[in-house]
């Protein structure tokens, strides 16, 4: 499925008149101010329930005002032939909303016209991929945007992980207040440790299952483009512990351990895919240019398992001209455009679509000039 209505109010200086998308490709260009990263966040909201540039609501609710709205409206999106499905223009396979009151901090989401409970329910109709100067942190980062990253892929596959984690968390947050205890409980402990094993266990199998096929379409993915240097990059999952021993045991075996630091060491949320080159981390090894392919490379490796499922994902290039060389941009492009994806780009230059498809093989898209945070389609 493809977003191809959009409408806000009260998002941040976007105008609130509604806008028809392509399920293809959608170019927005302007100046900087003009509202291009706005529309991106705005879109962000609806398959990911929050903004990829701030984390406070506040930041992005218009001034003055107390209550921002997103609405967007999908159709049945592209064909295995990268045509748009054919169909009536004004049916809508699902139409989805996001309401945020800032002032009495409470969130409204709908799908269809009715209201759902939990972001899961709004989020797995859109899966938003976003490629922003942010997300080289991937690489560059700590083992938590990594685990973002592969959580993301794997809750599109199998959205029951999303529940899942979220009770492993709970679990997580009881166990580590045991642990700050001035005296500690081994037998209330014991307890979340076997809840915490169980539900650990489960997420670990789910996350290495998605992994794999996500590696397998990341090494297949290397051999197509002109990548030389990736030869020799290993690409592991780590799942928090050593699974040769049960969690059980090993969180008995380290207590003490734990208890100094007052919170859990050991378990899925440690766990990490760990990039290496020649067995030397990645960060340490690679330039900042390679860094920012390999980001590239594993972004598109994601849509191509959701692909692989029927899936369209839509993704989200913001200022894709400053992070990289045209080369980079034309190969991105190819290889969206392959996988149907539906994609936006903005830039402060006018696309030159002659470059983003260099053998003259453009897709069906719309080009928007973006001012004052209207946008003018041409």
């Amino acid at each position: 499925m493809a977003l191809v209505k959009f409408q806000t109010e009260n998002f941040r200086n976007l105008s609130a008149s509604p806008v028809s998308f392509s399920s293809s490709f959608n170019l927005l260009y302007g100046q900087n101010g003009s509202g291009k990263t706005s529309v991106l966040e705005a879109i962000g909201y609806l398959g990911l329930g929050r903004s990829f540039r701030v984390n406070r609501h506040q930041a992005v609710v218009s001034h003055g005002e107390q209550r921002l709205t997103v609405f967007g409206g999908l159709d049945r999106g592209l064909s295995p032939s990268g045509t748009e499905i054919a169909g009536k223009p004004e049916e809508l396979e699902h139409r989805l909303g996001i309401s945020r009151d800032v002032g009495q901090k409470e969130t409204v989401l709908r799908v269809d016209g009715e209201a759902v409970r939990s972001l899961s329910g709004l989020a797995k109709h859109l899966p938003v991929s976003v490629i922003d100067p942010g997300v080289f942190d991937v690489v560059a980062g700590g083992p938590g945007k990594r685990r973002q990253f592969l959580d993301w892929l794997v809750f599109h596959v199998e959205p029951s992980f999303g529940s899942d984690w979220q009770q492993c968390q709970r679990v997580t947050s009881q166990r580590n207040q045991t642990l700050r205890n001035g005296r500690l409980d081994e037998k209330l402990l014991r307890v979340w440790d076997q809840q915490y094993a169980v539900l650990s266990e489960r997420i670990t199998e789910t996350r290495m299952g998605i992994f794999a096929r996500f590696k397998e379409a990341f090494e297949r993915l290397v051999q197509e483009v002109e990548v030389p240097w990736t030869e020799g990059l290993k690409l592991e999952y780590y799942p928090g512990w050593d699974l040769s021993r049960p969690l059980a045991q090993v969180l008995v075996d380290h207590r003490e351990q734990e208890r100094k630091v007052g919170h859990t060491l050991y378990g899925p949320n440690r766990a990490d895919i760990r990039l290496k080159f020649q067995a030397r981390p990645v960060a340490e090894t690679f330039s900042r240019g390679q860094q920012k392919t390999l980001v590239i490379l594993m972004k598109i490796a994601q849509g191509m398992v959701l692909s692989q499922m029927g899936k369209q994902v839509t993704f989200l290039l913001d200022d894709i001209n400053a992070e990289l060389d045209e080369g980079h941009r034309a190969m991105l492009a190819g290889k969206l455009q392959a996988l149907r994806c539906q994609v936006f780009i903005t830039s402060i230059e006018r696309p030159q679509v002659e470059q983003l498809w260099p053998e003259g093989k453009a897709p069906d898209y719309r080009l928007f000039h973006v001012e004052h945070g209207k946008l003018m389609e041409e």
